[in-house]
């Protein structure tokens, strides 16, 4: 059937159109960080939440090739050390249904042996085969016929033992062992020389490849072996070629041709210029073609530059030259001069996204983000970004193949000359995918190193293929599927001693007993081995934050403020701040902390006195409608301007020389060497003192720059509709009560308010830190909270808003004032806000309080730097918090806090039920009452807001843990920041993404125990109306329980299942006198333990 020209054009405008929606959701597996000034947490893998947690951990996988748990050894480890017991695997593991039968393998006298019991065991070993060389080196080395492995527990040793017929020694039992192994696979090992067993060396490959032609008279069996080494090759071969847009890619399969990577040579071509197109104002110039879109910036700047020369290139700038306008023309044009199948267009350009997968994910951040506020406003287009990439591939690839075998870089050319070259191929390939004898190995790199594809001597790589096939049918090569020394007769050797089964056993057994054996460890795939130690962790922890909770019912204050506390400081939810709060709660009973969202309902653009731009201080997901101004204290208008100006001189004598020095080549000369006579000392004296010299510096700083009182008009100068891409300055009054009631309605603070109020804000003050977003606070989209702390303030100040509120049912006490504060979780000082206006009767009363929250952060500073493996061992409370501030002062310190690290927990409730207990940091705690929301519509908005903020934090530390450097950024020592836009390692690296070694060193990598107080249907209810919910929780992302608030009940969440009772015995905690008691002197994360209360 003949096809018209309007039906090519249809089918031209369907694969585009495919195209285009398929690259839009390429933001499911690709990060997803936004640029360095906007970090805020997310989980790593949010393409994924649909699917269950284990699946999605399988499919990105699958994708990424990136493992989604910590590894096996980790775990043991974990094992050893006591955070994981046996008592944590056995329900984790009697759970797996469908992972193995109920029937025994072996029974007899009494014994039993269950595949679970196998099972367990390769969870706490493993059973690798081993080549013929480690044989020989356990046997020679380590004795392995005649000792226990060094693995087998004591327990397991005398176990066997006891189990002989008769009473023997160690030696003669595991000999026997070894004897019985052998005997029930039918082996007989025979000993070669340590080289014989790992591989047959030249003289004996070519004694067994002549016998194997004897076999079948020479002609014959040439024929056989020349027909098997073809059969294998052609297998190979469509593999290969079979795996471009599944599996690989072009570059990919050159690499496991010719063992050259040229992404070597295109990422950093790519990242050239992709990070001048989309820089946020480190570049020191841009050119005019941005404004054209990255595809034509690219083609324009590369037909004129001078990098082609150096690559030897030069010719293939006519190439670019010619390049059609259009960059979908031109990504489609690569596809098919490559020979890549349309029905893997779409796989093949995801491969293509995940060899870059950091800038590819920032391209892709940008264009779904396309009103981003950037210095230099550009149109951001993921077609342009892969089309560009498949020209950089075709050219580095042609260029390859050309030099190489003479060919042209498409997958008809390769598929042709392979096919023509099936011996080469075939040494090509196992040369870089398979273990060869070192006699091989350099006869094959000898062959590739002189290979010309104009003198090629087909002969040499026939014969050296042949002997390659003939080494793989050595009797010591493991193959799997067959009986072998090296893998099953080992494996039955080791998993024996670890279940104590002695040589009568294995005798005893039939073949398809000891076939059942060895099967079953492979029954539990490396994924599912990681899912069951995972929740055996998240348990064994979980049931020590239970049984906390359970020891401590009854001895939290604050459940019903039938006496009226001195104060409330509503902190953030941050788990950070549980210690601060514990301390102060030590230090005055009668203060009432609580927690809660850090913008505290209160969503705005903020414009900070020394501002340029407005920031939106409020959750990622809302988009503000009001803006909220610091300006100067009416009468502080010339101090204002005097301020202007210091700061802006002091900004570019800093701009010249930390920017101005890098950018000009004659200037900066002259400034280096000017620059050294200062900076050296200076260095010096950070390094040493960083306490000293930072505060030093702090107060010139401050002196120089002038401090300028400021005031915030949070009243609202207009009637108009307030949107985001309009909104209005300030609130109207009716805005403000509905932002205070709803505020104090959700942490359950509608009565007993005390004398002061403080909404403490928080963030977090370091330098040389390009992460620093990542520390401050999340509910503000990576900024500091203290701006909606003082909006909040000002306005329940308010007499009108006061009034209004009675009128709605919230009546505050007149005495009673609200004061803003922020909390800087890196130095562990406390700003406060507008105290100038406290009237004069609570000035006496706010000083005590200050007071005792100074007392506070010394005690928090404390704490913190037990963790901190470079502080002082034996600290007092004021060095403590003298080395927290010299942490943050120091420009060399890659840790001057700790971050979420070890986050596991949060609970959704009064703080009654966990005050007076030690969670050591791990928890976010969120004010919740129960008993003021009976239908359950105040913990429905608060589990839509906290649950994907707590999941979103939790889970990048799990994922940026289980695998730092695929899922993080690796180390901050070799962190180079690029464009303002992320770091990169070096000058031509990927662009890394997720947190660095330094911020989860400490963490421990489970999932967020979310533990809310409420009646057990109100959550159900809940959950079954909100998908989000169903999704976070119904798929395993967050481990949701409830604790009823009459009966302490916990019901458990799981996901199959529906909510289970908890009913783990509890064990009893001892008491402390104080938080330092429990703490002090400790390194490592500590189980909770009962607080006496005032210690202080």
């Amino acid at each position: 059937m003949k096809h018209s020209a309007t039906d090519s054009m249809n089918e031209e405008q369907t694969i585009r159109e495919k195209i285009l929606k398929a690259i839009e959701q390429f933001d499911h597996f690709l990060p997803a960080q936004a640029p360095l000034k906007d970090f805020v947490h997310h989980n790593t893998l949010h393409g994924f939440e649909h699917l269950d947690f284990p699946d999605a951990l399988k499919a990105a996988e699958a994708i990424t090739g990136v493992h989604g748990y910590l590894g096996l050894d980790e775990f043991r480890k974990l094992y050893t050390s006591g955070r994981i017991s046996h008592e944590d695997l056995l329900p984790v593991l009697a759970a797996q249904k469908g992972l193995f039968t109920d029937s025994n393998i072996y029974e007899k006298d009494g014994f039993t042996l269950t595949q679970q019991d196998i099972v367990m065991q390769t969870l706490l070993h493993d059973y690798l085969p081993v080549t013929g060389l480690q044989l020989l080196w356990q046997m020679n080395e380590q004795n392995a016929l005649r000792l226990f492995q060094d693995d087998v527990e004591n327990h397991s040793r005398e176990l066997l033992i006891n189990r002989c017929s008769e009473k023997t020694s160690e030696s003669y039992a595991i000999n026997d062992l070894w004897n019985a192994c052998l005997e029930s696979q039918d082996l007989q090992h025979f000993i070669f020389h340590p080289e014989d067993i790992m591989d047959l060396n030249p003289d004996n490959a070519e004694k067994m490849l002549s016998d194997t032609l004897a076999e079948n008279d020479d002609e014959q069996g040439q024929l056989v072996v020349e027909r098997l080494v073809l059969k294998e090759a052609d297998y190979l071969l469509k593999n290969i070629i079979d795996s471009a847009g599944t599996d690989s890619t072009v570059c990919g399969i050159l690499h496991q041709l010719g063992n050259v990577d040229l992404l070597q040579d295109i990422r950093p071509l790519t990242i050239r210029f992709i990070a001048s197109y989309i820089d946020q104002g480190s570049a020191a110039w841009h050119s005019s073609s941005r404004k054209l879109g990255f595809y034509r910036f690219w083609r324009d700047c590369s037909a004129v530059d001078s990098l082609w020369n150096l690559e030897s290139m030069s010719e293939y700038v006519e190439d670019i030259s010619s390049l059609p306008d259009n960059a979908m023309d031109t990504l489609i044009d690569e596809l098919k001069k490559m020979g890549i199948p349309k029905s893997r267009w779409i796989p093949y350009l995801k491969k293509l996204a995940l060899e870059i997968p950091g800038w590819s994910g920032m391209v892709m951040w940008r264009q779904q983000n396309p009103g981003y506020d950037t210095l230099h406003p550009a149109e951001v287009s993921m077609i342009d970004y892969l089309a560009v990439r498949l020209v950089l591939e075709r050219l580095f690839a042609r260029k390859l193949c050309r030099d190489t075998w003479g060919i042209d870089a498409s997958l008809d050319m390769l598929r042709w000359y392979f096919k023509n070259n099936r011996h080469q191929l075939q040494v090509r390939c196992l040369l870089y995918t398979t273990r060869l004898p070192e006699y091989l190995t350099t006869q094959a790199q000898h062959l590739i190193q002189g290979f010309s594809h104009e003198t090629d001597d087909q002969q040499q790589w026939k014969h050296l293929a042949h002997m390659i096939w003939t080494w793989r049918q050595n009797p010591t090569t493991d193959r799997r599927g067959t009986p072998s020394v090296n893998r099953t007769v080992w494996q039955l050797f080791r998993v024996a001693q670890h279940l104590a089964l002695p040589a009568e056993v294995i005798r005893d057994c039939s073949t398809a007993q000891i076939n059942s054996i060895l099967s079953a460890l492979d029954l539990a795939s490396k994924d599912q081995k990681g899912f069951i130690w995972l929740q055996a962790y998240e348990n064994h922890y979980r049931d020590q934050f239970f049984n906390a909770l359970k020891n401590n019912q009854g001895r939290g204050r604050w459940s019903d403020r039938q006496q009226r506390p001195q104060a409330q400081i509503v902190f953030c939810m941050d788990d950070r701040e549980e210690s601060i709060r514990r301390h102060l709660e030590e230090l005055n009973p009668h203060i009432e902390t609580m927690g809660a969202a850090g913008f505290f309902g209160v969503a705005v653009n903020w414009l900070g006195l020394d501002d340029d731009k407005v920031s939106p201080l409020c959750p990622v997901v809302v988009d503000p409608a009001h803006e909220i101004h610091e300006k100067p204290l009416p009468g502080h208008e010339h101090t204002h301007l005097k301020h202007q100006k210091r700061l802006k001189l002091r900004q570019k004598i800093t701009n010249i020389v930390f920017h101005e020095t890098r950018r000009n080549l004659l200037v900066s000369t002259g400034q280096i060497l000017i620059n050294a006579v200062i900076a050296l000392p200076v260095l010096v004296a950070k390094i040493l003192a960083p306490f000293a010299i930072g505060r030093l510096s702090q107060g010139l700083r401050k002196k120089f720059d002038t401090d300028v009182p400021t005031t915030i008009n949070i009243n609202a100068d207009s009637t108009h509709e307030a949107t985001p891409d309009n909104p209005r300055f300030g609130f109207t009054n009716e805005e403000q009560v509905d932002r205070v009631l709803g505020f104090l309605k959700m942490i359950g603070l509608q009565q007993g308010l005390g004398n002061f109020v403080v909404l403490m804000g928080h963030g977090s003050g370091s330098q040389n830190n390009p992460h620093l977003a990542a520390y401050d606070c999340g509910a503000c989209s990576g900024r500091h909270g203290g701006p909606n702390a003082r909006i909040f303030a000002q306005i329940a100040n308010r007499s009108e808003i006061r009034v209004m509120l009675a009128e709605r049912g919230l009546v505050i006490p007149a005495d009673t004032w609200f004061v803003g504060a922020e909390h800087n979780t890196c130095d562990d000082i406390i700003s406060w806000y507008d105290s100038n206006l406290i009237p004069a009767s609570h000035q006496e009363k706010f000083l005590t309080l200050q007071q005792e929250l100074q007392q506070s952060t010394l005690y928090s500073a404390h704490e913190r730097s037990r963790r901190f493996a470079s502080a002082p061992k034996k600290l007092t409370p004021k060095k403590a918090f003298e080395h927290v501030i010299g942490r943050s002062m120091d420009f060399s310190q890659a840790r001057p806090e700790l971050g979420h690290a070890a986050n596991a927990a949060a609970i959704i409730g009064r703080r009654s039920i966990s005050q007076g207990a030690f969670f050591d940091r791990r928890v976010f705690l969120i004010s919740y009452d129960p008993s003021q929301d009976i239908e359950g519509d105040v913990l429905e908005k608060i589990l839509l807001a906290a649950g994907p903020v707590g999941a979103g934090i939790n889970l990048e530390y799990y994922f940026s843990t289980v695998d730092n450097e695929q899922f993080g950024c690796g180390s901050k020592v070799t962190h180079n920041i690029t464009g303002l836009l992320g770091v990169m390692e070096g000058a031509s690296s990927d662009l890394r993404t997720g947190l660095p070694r330094q911020m989860i060193e400490v963490h421990e990598a489970m999932r967020l125990q979310v533990l809310v107080e409420a009646k057990l249907d109100v959550v159900a209810k809940i959950y079954e109306r909100q998908a989000p919910l169903q999704q976070l929780i119904g798929n395993g992302w967050l481990l949701v329980s409830v604790i009823d608030p009459d009966t302490n009940e916990i019901n458990v969440f799981k996901p199959q299942q529906g909510f289970v009772q908890w009913n783990q015995d509890i064990t009893v905690l001892p008491t402390v006198d104080c938080s330092t008691d429990w703490y002090n002197g400790h390194l490592n994360p500590l189980s909770p333990v009962l607080i006496k209360q005032g210690a202080h």
